[in-house]
């Protein structure tokens, strides 16, 4: 494992930390699709904010044009992250007899999912150098 690698691992925790409390939070206002939804989208500005500062080499690209590069990435992310989520919290834990924390374990397995896509999407679309 590369230490650039690691560095995205580790700001990706934090991220996805933010995505997980965010959506118990906005679970509180909404149903489980929309809570996801949006706590993707605070999820994402976390890691953007921690990748283009502390795993991503500088460029001489603008923010706003790397933002850009990051949502388009991140938009194949959050569909897998809501189908991963879903399919296990409506389908698969109920089928195992799972009854507590369901949406909880869906949603975390469901932001881990996209991990490796995405640093490679972020290492060479994103974040690119030159």
């Amino acid at each position: 494992m590369t230490r650039q690698f690691a560095r995205f691992l580790i700001a990706g925790g934090i991220a996805a930390a933010a995505n997980v409390l965010s959506r118990i939070g906005f679970s509180h206002f909404m149903g489980l699709e929309a809570a996801v939804v949006l706590a993707y989208c605070v999820g994402m500005l976390v890691a953007f904010l921690l990748m283009r500062s502390q795993v991503f080499a500088r460029s001489g690209t603008p923010m706003a044009h790397q933002a850009w590069k990051f949502v388009a990435v991140n938009m194949a992310a959050v569909l897998q992250t809501l189908v991963i989520t879903l399919l296990l919290a409506r389908w698969a834990l109920p089928a195992l007899g799972v009854q507590r924390f369901v949406e909880e374990i869906a949603h975390v397995a469901g932001v881990c999912v996209p991990v490796v896509t995405s640093y490679f999407g972020h290492k060479h679309f994103s974040f690119r150098q030159g």
